[in-house]
C-alpha cells in the first residue's frame, strides 16, 4: 500500500510539474507585451480604485460607518505570494485524491522527494486548506480495510504511525469508529 501511494504521489508530482512547465512556456516578447499591457490596466484600475476609495472615505465620514470595503480584501489576496498559492493548490489536490493527513501534506510539500516547497509556503498551504481530515482518515482506513485485510487496531496504528499516514489519534479514532463492521 505504501509503495502504491508513493507511486501515485510521484505521478501527481510529475503531472503537476508538466502542467506548470507547459503553462509557463511563453515567448519573452509575449511576456513583455503582456506585462506592459498589465501595467497600463493596473494603473487605470488603481486610479479608479483611488477615486472609489476617496468616495468611500467621504461616505463613511458622512454615515459614521466603520466597515471595511471589498478592495481591502482583494489587496490582501493579491499579497499572497504565487508560490504559497501553488502550494495550497497542490495540498488541495493531494488531500482530495490521496486523502492525506495535515502532517502528511506538510511533509509531502516540503520533502526533497516531493514538491520541495519552502517551509513557509507549505505551512501557509496546510493552514489555509479547508480539508476534512476525519474524512481523509476514514477514506484511508477504508482502503486499508479493503486492500490489506487489516484489523481495526492495525488500521489505527497505520493511520497514526510516523512511518504511516500521520493522522492525529482523534482522526484515527473517528475513522475506525466509522468503518463498516
Amino acid at each position: 500500500m505504501k509503495l502504491s501511494k508513493k507511486f501515485a504521489i510521484a505521478s501527481i508530482s510529475f503531472i503537476t510539474l508538466f502542467s506548470l512547465t507547459a503553462c509557463g512556456s511563453q515567448s519573452d516578447a509575449d511576456s513583455t507585451d503582456k506585462s506592459n499591457k498589465s501595467e497600463k490596466v493596473d494603473k487605470t484600475k488603481n486610479d479608479r480604485d483611488s477615486d472609489k476609495s476617496d468616495k468611500n472615505k467621504s461616505d463613511k465620514k458622512k454615515s459614521g460607518s466603520a466597515s471595511s470595503n471589498n478592495s481591502t480584501t482583494a489587496k490582501a489576496d493579491s499579497s499572497v505570494p504565487t508560490e504559497y498559492k501553488t502550494a495550497l493548490s497542490s495540498a488541495k489536490e493531494y488531500s482530495e485524491t490521496m486523502h492525506m493527513s495535515k502532517k502528511g501534506l506538510y511533509e509531502q510539500l516540503t520533502s526533497e522527494d516531493g514538491e520541495k516547497f519552502p517551509a513557509a509556503a507549505a505551512q501557509y498551504a496546510v493552514d489555509n486548506l479547508k480539508a476534512d481530515y476525519n474524512k481523509n482518515a476514514l477514506e484511508s482506513a477504508k482502503e486499508y480495510q479493503k486492500t490489506m485485510s487489516m484489523s481495526n487496531e492495525g488500521i489505527r496504528d497505520q493511520l497514526t504511525s510516523a512511518d504511516g499516514e500521520q493522522f492525529t489519534p482523534q482522526e484515527a479514532d473517528y475513522a475506525v469508529k466509522h468503518l463498516e463492521k
